[in-house]
C-alpha cells in the first residue's frame, strides 16, 4: 500500500505547499522539501511554532535571510538596490543565523574580511545600518499573527567612527580629460553629464526620460526627479547646461524609460570594474565617482555662482521649495550652470593647485 500523504501539505512543481488551518488562521507557505516525509517535518515544527506562540507567547524563530528578504520586499528608500548588494555580501555570514543570534559578535567576521579588502569605515557602517534597520523593524514594527513582533528587542550595534574618509577631489579640466579620454563610451557619457550636473550616481544610473520637463521659453528642458528616488528624499530639479542637454539629445531613442544603459539595462552603479581601469590609465587611483559631484560643486563657487543657487544646482536640501521656479528664476539656474561649460572658468586651476598644497580643504 502507498503512503498515507498528511493533510494539508500540496505538491506543486515538486515542492511540497502548506494549505492548512490551524489554530483558527490559514497557513499558505512553501516547506521549500521536495520529500513527503521532510516537508511533514517542517508541517509539524510551523504547527508547534504556532501553539507555542499562541498558549505561551514563544516567538518562532526566523532567519536573517527571512528578515533580509521582508526589508528588500517592502522598503521604499531611494538607496534600496545599494541595500541589497550588501545584504547579498552579509548573507554567507549571518543568513542562516535566527535573528536573535544577530549582533555585533556575529558581524566580526564580516567587519574584519571588508576591512581586508579595503572597505572604508564609512562603507562598513552603511551595511551595519543596514543590520540595525531591519533588527529595529523586527522588534518595533514587524508582527506575525499573533500580535508579537519578530524579535523581542533590537541589539545595540556600534557604528564605527569614520577617521580614514576620502578627501574631496575635484578635478582640473586636464584631470577630467585625461579620465574621460580612458572611460569606455556608456560610462563617459554618464561622467559628462554628471559633471555638469552634480547628479549623485544613482540618480544618474536610473535617471527616466518621464522626468523630462520641457521649458520652450527658454528653450531649454530641465528633469524633476521624484523624492522617492533622491538621498534626501525632497523632489530634485536638474538643470541642464549646454553639455548636459548635449549628452541627453544624443542618448534620446536609445532606450524608451531610461536615459543612460548598458547592453539595454540600467547600471546599478557608475563604480565599476571600467571606472577603476581608467582612473588606473589616467594616473589618478584616488579619483571616485562622487569627485564628480564635488568638481561641478567647486566650478560653480569658482564661477562666482551664489550659495543658495548651487545648493538648488546640486540638490542639497534647502528651505525653499526648490522645485518650483518663476522663469527669471529659472532661467538664472540655467545661466550659472553653463559658467562650468568647457574650461570657461580659468579659475578651476587655480583652485586646484590650492586644494594640492592643502588637501584638507573644504568640498563646496
Amino acid at each position: 500500500m502507498g503512503r498515507t500523504k498528511t493533510r494539508g501539505l500540496i505538491n506543486r512543481k515538486g515542492i511540497w505547499h502548506i494549505d492548512k488551518i490551524v489554530r483558527g488562521k490559514r497557513i499558505c507557505e512553501s516547506t521549500g522539501e521536495s520529500e513527503i516525509g521532510k516537508a511533514e517535518e517542517f508541517l509539524a515544527r510551523r504547527i508547534e511554532q504556532i501553539r507555542q506562540a499562541s498558549v505561551y507567547g514563544v516567538r518562532p524563530r526566523r532567519s536573517w535571510r527571512l528578515a533580509a528578504i521582508k526589508h528588500l520586499k517592502e522598503a521604499t528608500k531611494a538607496s534600496i538596490n545599494r541595500d541589497a548588494e550588501l545584504l547579498g555580501l552579509l548573507d554567507p555570514y549571518i543568513g542562516n543565523l535566527p535573528l536573535e543570534a544577530v549582533h555585533m559578535g556575529t558581524l566580526q567576521s564580516f567587519i574584519e574580511d571588508r576591512t581586508r579588502v579595503g572597505w572604508k569605515k564609512r562603507t562598513i557602517n552603511y551595511a551595519l545600518q543596514v543590520v540595525r534597520r531591519i533588527l529595529n523593524l523586527a522588534a518595533g514594527e514587524w508582527m506575525d499573527d499573533q500580535g508579537l513582533t519578530w524579535l523581542a528587542h533590537a541589539p545595540k550595534i556600534k557604528l564605527f567612527k569614520e577617521d580614514d574618509k576620502n578627501v574631496p577631489y575635484p578635478l582640473s579640466w586636464e584631470e577630467q580629460l585625461r579620465l574621460f579620454n580612458q572611460l569606455p563610451q556608456y560610462l563617459a557619457k554618464m561622467a559628462l553629464f554628471k559633471v555638469n550636473t552634480g547628479c549623485r550616481d544613482q540618480e544618474v544610473c536610473h535617471l527616466r526620460w518621464e522626468w523630462e520637463v520641457q521649458v520652450p521659453e527658454l528653450d531649454a528642458s530641465v528633469f524633476i526627479i521624484p523624492g522617492h528616488r533622491v538621498k534626501n528624499r525632497e523632489d530634485r530639479l536638474v538643470v541642464l547646461n549646454k553639455i548636459a542637454l548635449a549628452v541627453v539629445n544624443e542618448m534620446r531613442g536609445v532606450h524608451p524609460e531610461y536615459v543612460f544603459t548598458y547592453k539595454g539595462k540600467p547600471l546599478t552603479r557608475m563604480y565599476n570594474r571600467a571606472w577603476k581601469k581608467a582612473r588606473n590609465s589616467a594616473g589618478l587611483p584616488h579619483v571616485r565617482v562622487h569627485d564628480l559631484k564635488h568638481t561641478f560643486g567647486r566650478r560653480l563657487r569658482a564661477a562666482g555662482v551664489s550659495f543658495e543657487d548651487r545648493q538648488d544646482l546640486l540638490g542639497h536640501r534647502s528651505a525653499r521649495i526648490t522645485t518650483h521656479y518663476s522663469q527669471a528664476e529659472l532661467e538664472k539656474l540655467l545661466v550659472s550652470a553653463n559658467k562650468v561649460c568647457g574650461g570657461e572658468s580659468r579659475k578651476s586651476p587655480a583652485l586646484v593647485i590650492l586644494r594640492r598644497k592643502n588637501i584638507a580643504c573644504s568640498s563646496h
